[in-house]
């Protein structure tokens, strides 16, 4: 904040606290030449106005709090830049990285500062984090079969993932359902785990320098006949394309089934079958084609810890399976 409104804010408070204390000194006063209890002269609707103090219990109750207000401000952050004789604030501010967070948090609890924010989550983890160890000890397909494991899981899932994948974890464009059994990397418990502990990154290139604009159209359709629900194509421009797939099936293969079914690192989503993440149309399979996609999913190994993307994982574990 600048030093105009630091001290345009400042001096704004002052003079408002400065005026509650005035009226609050000039109503317990009586008014000159009229004696306590008279007629003050005004009368509205049958009611007179006499010449009576405020009770003292609403007075005392006045001067309280405008007594607080003062410590308020001198104690808290609330006059302009001035930050408060108590240090407190609600959290660390002008924060641009996770390394620089914790370094701050770090230094913050080793200073005893009051950073309401920090306070809150050391007393949480203090509180919680024995609950998570002894979930973290237990193996995930055990817990997805525990109540209460999985509603931990749950909030811990609503509050971090929801955001993209949706509260229901059903997903949307561009975010993966979490409900079916259409993985990239794999639905195994420890695939689950792996993939929210490092995150993952898509590196689908874009295919129209080496293709061309025709050759993504015929790639288009070619990639149409794969399916295995039968959509229409345009055999002549599939049949075009077909020895050009070769470069694709490097990631997904040659029969076009994703590298999952081929025991692949990539990611490489299967093409046979009617999941498509960023849209199955045949608009959509020539957009993917023609500027790549670089989806990410971040890694949460540093953000909540291990013990709670253990409890995560058993939660969206649970949810696919039966299905």
């Amino acid at each position: 904040m600048s030093t105009f409104w630091s001290l345009w804010i400042s001096i704004l408070s002052i003079l408002t606290l400065v005026f509650v204390f005035v009226c609050l000194y000039l109503n317990m006063k009586n008014y000159p030449g009229v004696k306590e209890g008279e007629s003050m002269g005004h009368e509205f609707d049958g009611i007179e106005e006499l010449n009576n103090p405020l009770p003292g219990w609403w007075t005392k109750m006045f001067w309280v709090t405008a007594i607080w207000s003062v410590y308020y401000l001198l104690a808290y952050p609330g006059l302009g830049n001035y930050t408060g004789f108590l240090n407190w604030t609600s959290s660390n501010q002008g924060i641009t990285s996770l390394a620089q967070s914790k370094a701050e948090t770090e230094q913050g609890l080793a200073e005893g500062l009051h950073v309401q924010y920090d306070r809150e989550v050391q007393a949480a983890n203090e509180k919680f984090g024995p609950i998570f160890e002894q979930y973290a000890s237990q193996d995930i397909k055990a817990l997805a079969d525990n109540d209460e494991a999985l509603e931990i899981g749950q909030r811990l899932f609503l509050q971090n993932c929801s955001q993209c994948h949706g509260s229901d974890a059903r997903g949307g464009t561009g975010f993966p359902n979490l409900t079916d059994n259409d993985w990239l990397y794999g639905g195994t418990p420890e695939k689950i785990k792996e993939t929210l502990m490092q995150g993952r990154n898509a590196q689908m290139p874009a295919q129209l320098p080496a293709l061309g604009e025709q050759g993504i159209k015929q790639m288009t359709q070619f990639i149409l006949s794969l399916s295995e629900t039968g959509r229409e194509f345009d055999a002549g421009m599939a049949s075009a394309a077909e020895p050009k797939f070769a470069v694709c099936a490097a990631c997904h293969g040659a029969d076009g089934k994703g590298s999952v079914a081929h025991n692949l690192p990539f990611g490489a989503p299967n093409l046979t079958d009617d999941i498509w993440l960023y849209g199955g149309s045949e608009r959509a399979i020539q957009e993917t084609l023609t500027h790549g996609r670089n989806g990410v999913m971040p890694a949460w190994k540093d953000i909540l810890g291990e013990d709670k993307v253990h409890l995560i994982s058993a939660y969206v574990y649970s949810l696919s399976q039966d299905k």
